[in-house]
């Protein structure tokens, strides 16, 4: 670890200012229902209404504008399913240079649509990991390209934890905030913001049961590999890399999980009684929630609903 840069609190409010007029500070709501069920007072950061659709506009458009413009002028690349690859995308597009996207071709139409719409170049690759770093790397020998990675990236880091930071500037001070956890990068940005903006503030990631490879990590202190992770939850089946687990291991109170029931139930709670959209991932802390009443109640509580990105011809419920 000594020899991986961990970002501190200077470069979150670097990257905060850098990114403040290309980004939306999205609301924080509340929901009496919800609270009722629980037993807790929960504040919800809402970043399925954020740009692109997801948290993840806030980390690629930070990484997007750091560039140097010689660096820039190649433009940018990612492999990518979902979420980082539309925010990669328009964050290219703002900045006025290429975004060259590697895409399974197994991604949900939706959000393949959603990459083109914002003028990408997509190359379609089989839906394995070495499929994707293999066309990956074709694309960025043949272009000059710079690769963003949708987590293991100092500058990703710093843009995610800004919603944390926005968070508790619109709330002041919470027993607990948590966050979905797939790779880390949300969740490694959220416990530098909180450690840096309040003292006594636990940070509980929340994981798929089915996709538990972060719990097992932190638990063990031993990065796992995934175990043919099988969820609804389809945004969280990355894993941690070397800096986010070194963030989490420092920062990090506890991850816990929540099985499919949980999160599907979840997901439908926050649709009807919110009336606001969100995809399963960003179900999955208030599902954790549902699953441990006691551990939880009597708390005030922050949590990133941190997409909206739902395929709407394959909801779960």
């Amino acid at each position: 670890m000594d020899l991986i840069k961990i970002p501190q609190w200077k470069d979150v409010l670097r990257a905060h200012e850098r990114i403040g007029g290309w980004i939306h500070r999205t609301p924080v709501f509340t929901c009496r229902t919800i609270n009722d069920i629980t037993g807790n007072r929960i504040f919800f950061k809402c970043e399925n209404f954020q740009k692109a659709g997801a948290f993840k506009f806030r980390g690629a458009s930070n990484a997007v504008l750091a560039l140097d413009n010689a660096l820039a002028e190649n433009g940018v690349a990612t492999h990518s399913s979902g979420n980082h690859a539309a925010a990669l995308a328009l964050a290219a597009r703002n900045r006025s240079i290429r975004a060259h996207i590697v895409m399974p071709e197994t991604a949900p139409r939706v959000k393949r649509e959603a990459v083109s719409s914002y003028g990408a170049d997509i190359s379609f690759c089989a839906s394995t990991l070495e499929a994707r770093e293999c066309a990956l790397e074709e694309v960025v020998k043949r272009t000059g390209a710079t690769f963003v990675h949708p987590y293991d990236n100092f500058d990703v880091i710093c843009g995610q934890a800004t919603a944390a930071k926005e968070l508790l500037e619109n709330t002041g001070h919470l027993d607990v905030v948590m966050v979905p956890v797939g790779g880390g990068g949300l969740l490694s940005g959220t416990a530098i913001s909180v450690v840096n903006m309040t003292q006594g503030t636990r940070v509980i990631a929340a994981e798929p049961k089915n996709a538990d490879d972060a719990c097992r990590s932190f638990k063990t202190g031993v990065l796992q590999p995934p175990l043919k992770p099988n969820t609804v939850a389809d945004g969280l089946l990355t894993s941690l890399s070397s800096l986010t687990f070194g963030i989490i291991r420092r920062y990090v109170n506890d991850i816990s999980c929540a099985g499919e029931e949980s999160i599907i139930k979840a997901m439908r709670l926050i649709w009807e009684r919110m009336k606001i959209i969100v995809e399963p991932s960003a179900a999955v802390p208030l599902a954790v929630i549902l699953e441990n009443p006691r551990l939880f109640r009597g708390n005030r509580i922050g949590i990133i609903l941190t997409g909206g990105n739902a395929d709407l011809d394959n909801l779960p419920f």
